[in-house]
């Protein structure tokens, strides 16, 4: 029989054999000879419908041209017309396999490097360096996480919609699934628009928000067993810590932190002024210890512009020419001493 020209993947491609073809094809072979007219009156079948049974079956290699006589069409075992669909599919599964132990062998070699860093890391401190991995991670843990997320996310007035709606798809399944979530953003949240609509909806699951003019720096914690620091060169990589007793440290310094911060409002609905006043005071006693603008901005959350123009402001309030003088009369006004 001519298979010459046939694809391995023909054979039944258009799914199950239609009770037309089924009809067809023991016909053929009852009668050794494929006549459309006479089967379709024989069977009792719309002729259009059996012809396209016959297109079907001769592309599934069950009626092909005999080698004697290649006008003739007969219909074949199903043995006979899957061998060398079957064959060629055969050969296309050794190539893949061929290809996936090279992959693997390859691979493998980057084991032992990998293997020694991983062995590390199990000790308790391992540092990933790609943003992709640390998002990898803080996805696979939220999904494994049983009882509690401690999180601190300093600058949260500066981030902007799109990682607010991918941290509410990825704490949403926290919070319905009775996960507690306890948050810790600076008082500049508050008056960031994506900020209050995360914090409302995620509120109303469940999670917990607080501000303070101060923080500590980032941190995820998850169930009291895994923390996540930033890395300190500044790219969005993480070190990831285990070891028991370093974030039991960890957890505890944010429990002090949390208990001194405010529960999370909008300013407005809180008041402005009193939200205001709060960051003048912080801000008079961080100037006071010494603080240039840029450590300012960065322990408050805020952009270095912003900050120099509350600066400006409060020296102004104060009627002062220089920090020097806005320092003597914030003292003098009681004012560092509710810092």
């Amino acid at each position: 029989m001519d298979l010459k020209g046939r694809n391995g993947g023909e054979f039944c491609r258009d799914g199950d054999p239609s009770e037309t073809e089924l009809a067809l094809y023991d016909w053929v072979l009852e009668h050794q000879e494929v006549d459309t007219e006479r089967a379709a009156a024989h069977l009792g079948l719309d002729p259009n419908a059996v012809r396209d049974a016959l297109d079907r079956l001769r592309r599934s290699g069950l009626v092909q041209r005999t080698a004697g006589d290649p006008a003739r069409e007969l219909a074949v075992g199903p043995e006979v017309a899957t061998g060398a669909h079957i064959a060629l599919l055969e050969q296309d599964i050794r190539e893949k396999q061929r290809q996936i132990a090279g992959i693997q062998a390859a691979a493998a070699r980057f084991a032992p490097a990998y293997q020694r860093h991983a062995a590390c890391g199990a000790r308790g401190v391992e540092v990933i360096s790609t943003l992709d991995e640390v998002r990898a991670l803080l996805n696979r843990l939220s999904l494994q996480c049983r009882d509690e997320v401690l999180s601190c996310q300093p600058g949260g007035g500066a981030r902007d919609h799109e990682p607010m709606e991918d941290a509410l798809a990825r704490d949403r399944p926290l919070l319905e699934r009775g996960v507690r979530l306890r948050t810790l953003y600076h008082h500049t949240a508050r008056f960031h628009g994506p900020s209050q609509v995360y914090v409302a909806a995620a509120s109303a699951l469940g999670g917990q928000y607080r501000t303070s003019h101060e923080l500590f720096g980032r941190i995820i914690i998850f169930d009291r067993e895994t923390a996540f620091l930033p890395t300190t060169d500044g790219a969005w990589g993480a070190v990831v810590i285990r070891e028991p007793n370093t974030v039991a440290f960890l957890c505890g310094l944010f429990e002090q932190k949390w208990e001194t911060a405010t529960p999370y409002a909008n300013a407005g609905d809180e008041g402005f002024a009193k939200v205001a006043g709060e960051l003048d005071r912080t801000i008079l006693h961080l100037l006071s210890a010494g603080l240039k603008d840029e450590s300012v901005a960065r322990r408050l959350g805020m952009a270095l512009r912003t900050t120099r123009r509350h600066i400006a402001d409060i020296m102004d309030q104060l009627g002062a020419e220089s920090r020097f003088q806005a320092g003597v009369a914030a003292a003098r006004s009681g004012l560092l001493d509710d810092a």
